[in-house]
């Protein structure tokens, strides 16, 4: 199935080999989107234009099945996110969650838990107004 890579860590003066990834995007203020489906929750933390910068989801922390729509993976997840926006030296987010799933409010609290301020909470859940047309009348 072709050659292995063999990857080798250098431990050269001034390199950041013990800890995990550095980010070079620094960012103060930020956008995050909860989507909370019935079947998983994807987090995703975007800059003021609009650019995702990171992101994660449920079935990407290795929960799977019916276990990605309950809340405890949505506060992983949360987590995550939180522990990434304040590597970044994020300080206020404004949220904007979509869905009607589990994870709505736990991911959410489980992301404020790492000292980064909430300044507003916008709820973008499509709602159908009409909704399809029905099908016709059966005849016998």
């Amino acid at each position: 199935m072709g050659k292995k890579r063999i990857v080798k860590k250098e431990g050269g003066e001034g390199s950041n080999s013990g800890s995990s990834r550095s980010s070079k995007r620094k960012l103060d203020i930020g956008v995050l989107y909860v989507e909370a489906t019935y079947n998983n929750t994807k987090v995703s933390l975007g800059d003021t234009s609009g650019n995702i910068v990171t992101w994660s989801s449920s079935g990407s922390l290795g929960f799977s099945g019916a276990k990605k729509g309950t809340p405890f993976d949505a506060a992983k997840v949360g987590e995550l996110i939180g522990e990434r926006g304040a590597a970044m030296g994020l300080k206020e987010v404004s949220v904007v969650v979509s869905g009607v799933g589990a994870g709505r409010e736990s991911s959410i609290r489980a992301f404020a838990t790492k000292g980064i301020h909430l300044s507003g909470i916008k709820d973008n859940t499509p709602v159908p107004h009409n909704g399809p047309r029905p099908p016709k009348a059966r005849r016998i």
